[in-house]
């Protein structure tokens, strides 16, 4: 019961970490200088929730993490056992993820409206810090830095991937008023940018593997898991290159109905990462071998 609720706080940490950094990677970056305003003001609800619950559940991952050293759910509400956990290492680089994503929340709330690219800079610090942690920190020296070097560029690019669906999805619907032009332009930039990360994803992916498992494909649970990671990733870049290469020269000629189409492949789309990360969050708890 214990491990699943570990495996149930990474899941959604992990989510919320990405949906914030979405948002500020639209309202900070991405969007074009007279549309973040509005970018800013439309995510700052759903961005607060995602920092508030990511901020929870960091602290909630230490007192877990402390259940799961000890010996169960009583050890959890130990401050001892708290204490004993920040001593490892994990508990070293765990505690500036909380410092972080309190800071991150605080932030948000004092200044919402100037506050979108120092945001930006404390999120891609807290998914370099994830890289630190599990199985990326399984190597010392040399080869365990390229290795979780490796997987903080993985977590960047899956995030600016992921992260980046729902502001799509909202400047989609933005092309139908006054912002049209503007809200083209902003997913013009996420579908540019999109290709690195997609790409990225890919590579690091396979190195990420090859590096944990010391082959592409393990006969075990992690690596039949994996698989089936791989898989959903597989029909993500599927409908990625349809929304771009099909339904975006029909947007001028069908509008509305290749807009309608366009929503519909990036909701799958955002329902099939939000798998993939339940995948990887329980996979990431299992030994590789």
């Amino acid at each position: 019961m214990l491990a699943s609720f570990w495996v149930a706080l990474r899941f959604i940490h992990f989510a919320t970490l990405m949906v914030a950094f979405g948002g500020a990677l639209y309202s900070g970056w991405w969007a074009p200088a007279r549309l973040r305003p509005l970018l800013s003001r439309r995510f700052r609800r759903i961005m607060r929730a995602a920092l508030a619950v990511s901020a929870v559940s960091t602290a909630l991952m230490l007192m877990v993490q402390g259940g799961l050293m000890a010996g169960g759910w009583q050890d959890v509400f130990r401050p001892d056992v708290w204490l004993a956990v920040m001593g490892t290492r994990f508990g070293n680089l765990w505690l500036w993820q909380i410092i972080l994503a309190w800071l991150s929340l605080v932030v948000l709330l004092l200044k919402p409206a100037r506050s979108m690219r120092f945001l930006l800079f404390l999120l891609v610090f807290q998914l370099i810090l994830l890289a630190g942690i599990g199985h990326a920190a399984m190597r010392a020296g040399l080869p365990g830095v390229a290795q979780r070097f490796n997987h903080a560029v993985h977590l960047l690019c899956a995030s600016a991937w992921f992260g980046g669906l729902l502001p799509f999805l909202y400047c989609l619907r933005l092309t139908q008023g006054q912002w049209r032009q503007l809200a083209i332009d902003t997913m013009m930039r996420f579908s540019r940018y999109g290709h690195f990360a997609v790409a990225g994803v890919i590579l690091t992916g396979i190195i990420n593997a090859w590096l944990v498992q010391g082959t592409f494909i393990s006969d075990s649970d992690y690596g039949d898991m994996l698989l089936a990671k791989c898989a959903l990733v597989a029909l993500m870049v599927v409908i990625a290159l349809v929304n771009r290469y099909v339904l975006v020269p029909r947007l001028s000629t069908n509008g509305g109905r290749a807009q309608q189409w366009f929503i519909l492949t990036t909701q799958a789309e955002v329902v099939l990462g939000a798998l993939v990360l339940l995948a990887v969050s329980l996979f990431a708890t299992w030994e590789p071998f």
